[in-house]
């Protein structure tokens, strides 16, 4: 056995992980790609734009018909395949990834818990007493595709050990978001269809106890909680996640894990389609109304908490478990290339983006001004976190 890559047990390890940052990375580009003709099309044409989302879709037919919008279809029901996959590379990373011991998720678990806490924290000293305080969500959760995107054009200048951490970092803020919009965006509660969904839940439980490799079995199970959830007043995206965590992880008799091969299968179709739809349908912003709104407590909680409250939480915390000998720095990096990657943390995009639209789906102007935040926050995140980074670089083979 060597240590070459594609060979041997390093072949094994690394290739998927490898394949994992490559498709992130150009999923990132896609992102910021639709996200830039979403600003332009909001702003060159607004009425076409709001036109296209907004426009009316109808299954069935006289009273049983059933009537929502592109935005709809876009926000609750592709975004469960995006909260599917998150939910599958949650139980992966649980079961054999980096996150199977406690030695290995103790840092990247506090230090989201500092990028968490600290951006809500801000968000919320800008809008305490406001109704506005509700969007206190929007700058926890870090996109991993830009972040990945921002780290892959500085190559081989950051070890590869803080791509992991980072990568480990947004699977702990995912887990923090899906929290927070299960138990604080959800409309009034409905006790028995939640039941009905807990049952469910137990269904997709024992389903995965038996090992059952029978994929109708898991989709109808998922489509009737995401309907259960729907009625009982939480997200029903949720259910992509319930669903996510429930495939069988291991392989059985050397037939290729069902979680395995849903991941590979899905992740191609949610990382250029679904979240560059996502992005298209929710970052058109009027520039206008945004930079009138540049002083509003939401724009700055948003930005602020990103930019500033993202970093100085995660740096702070990692830099304090090192000290505490709790865990190692990641690949012995330097406090000048954690600090970078912190920044880069900042990058908030597709969760940050959702959250806003369940926070403030009443309210359109609040919602500009939560959208104009997220993008000045994640801009100014990506930009300085790049310069850092490279400015912080060392040759190869030193941290």
């Amino acid at each position: 056995m060597t240590g070459r890559p594609g060979s041997g047990f390093f072949g094994a390890v690394i290739g998927p992980l490898q394949a994992f940052l490559r498709l992130e990375a150009a999923s990132g580009i896609v992102l910021m790609l639709a996200a830039a003709i979403a600003l332009v099309w909001a702003n060159v044409h607004p009425a076409s734009y709001r036109t296209a989302i907004d426009a009316p879709l109808t299954i069935g037919a006289g009273g049983t018909a059933i009537v929502f919008t592109v935005g709809t279809l876009i926000n609750d029901g592709l975004m469960t395949l995006f909260f599917f996959l998150v939910g599958m590379e949650i139980k992966r990373e649980l079961a054999v990834g980096e996150l199977n011991s406690i030695a290995k998720a103790s840092l990247p678990a506090v230090a989201a818990l500092g990028g968490m806490l600290l951006p809500a924290a801000i968000f919320l000293a800008f809008t305490w007493g406001r109704p506005e305080q509700r969007g206190w969500g929007i700058p926890m959760a870090t996109d991993i595709a830009f972040c990945v995107g921002v780290l892959t054009l500085l190559k081989d200048r950051v070890p590869r050990a803080l791509v992991v951490f980072i990568t480990a970092l947004a699977i702990f803020d995912d887990i923090g978001g899906i929290l927070v919009i299960a138990f604080f965006y959800g409309s009034r509660l409905n006790v028995p269809w939640l039941l009905g969904a807990g049952g469910l839940c137990l269904c997709l439980f024992g389903l995965n106890r038996a090992a059952i490799r029978n994929g109708f079995a898991y989709g109808a199970s998922g489509a009737a909680l995401w309907f259960a959830l729907h009625q009982g007043g939480i997200h029903p995206t949720i259910a992509g996640v319930a669903l996510g965590l429930s495939i069988p992880v291991l392989p059985r008799r050397r037939v290729q894990a069902p979680l395995h091969k849903f991941e590979h299968l899905l992740h191609p179709y949610v990382a250029f389609f679904i979240m560059p739809l996502f992005a298209l349908a929710n970052s058109g912003v009027s520039l206008r109304s945004g930079l009138s709104a540049l002083d509003a407590p939401v724009t700055l909680g948003a930005a602020v908490g990103l930019f500033a409250g993202k970093q100085l939480g995660i740096f702070a915390l990692t830099v304090l478990a090192v000290k505490l000998r709790l865990a190692p720095m990641p690949g012995n990096a330097s406090l000048a290339k954690l600090f970078g990657v912190s920044i880069v943390a900042g990058i908030g995009f597709t969760v940050a983006l959702f959250i806003a639209a369940l926070a403030y789906a009443d309210s359109p102007a609040l919602l500009d001004q939560a959208k104009t935040g997220i993008l000045i926050g994640s801009l100014a995140a990506g930009l300085l976190g790049f310069v850092v980074l490279r400015g912080a670089s060392s040759p190869p083979g030193r941290g």
